[in-house]
């Protein structure tokens, strides 16, 4: 018989100061549960992940700016929002650097995803684009200009 494999880390209490920071967290949950459940009917593929794009972003950049901003949280609290998904880490680490401080989404940097082995055209600052064109909008999450 296979033995039975247990998550430990998981149904641990949270830290002390969850219970200021809970209300948005689910607030955020909940609005990200309604655009799942949304109806795609007109959209194209990627246009109906961007909602969930977005309050992914909304969510990590809350958690991060209690953090590293503010210093409103603890490290403890951090830790388990990391470890519990509800913040992006990868998303946060991309934040610290220089230059990616607005950064929308990981696939943007992503040079694989692109016809030219380049960055998304959100990354391109707006006073380099052409002035007459329309809105820019990133394919992958909808962001129209995150590098400034």
């Amino acid at each position: 018989m296979p033995k039975i494999r247990t998550v430990r880390n998981r149904n641990r209490q949270p830290p002390e100061g969850w219970d200021l920071i809970e209300p948005t967290i689910e607030e955020l949950e909940a609005k990200m549960r309604e655009a799942e459940s949304e109806s795609h009917e007109g959209k194209r593929r990627t246009e109906s992940l961007w909602p969930i794009f977005k309050i992914h972003h909304q969510k990590s950049r809350y958690i991060y700016e209690l953090y590293y901003k503010r210093q409103s949280i603890s490290k403890e609290l951090y830790e388990y929002c990391i470890k519990n998904r509800i913040a992006d880490a990868a998303l946060i680490a991309k934040w610290k650097k220089q230059g990616y401080e607005n950064l929308c989404c990981l696939r943007c940097i992503q040079v694989r995803d692109t016809n030219f082995g380049t960055n998304c055209i959100c990354r391109v600052p707006r006073d380099k684009l052409e002035e007459g064109r329309k809105i820019v909008e990133c394919i992958h999450c909808g962001c129209r200009g995150c590098s400034g």
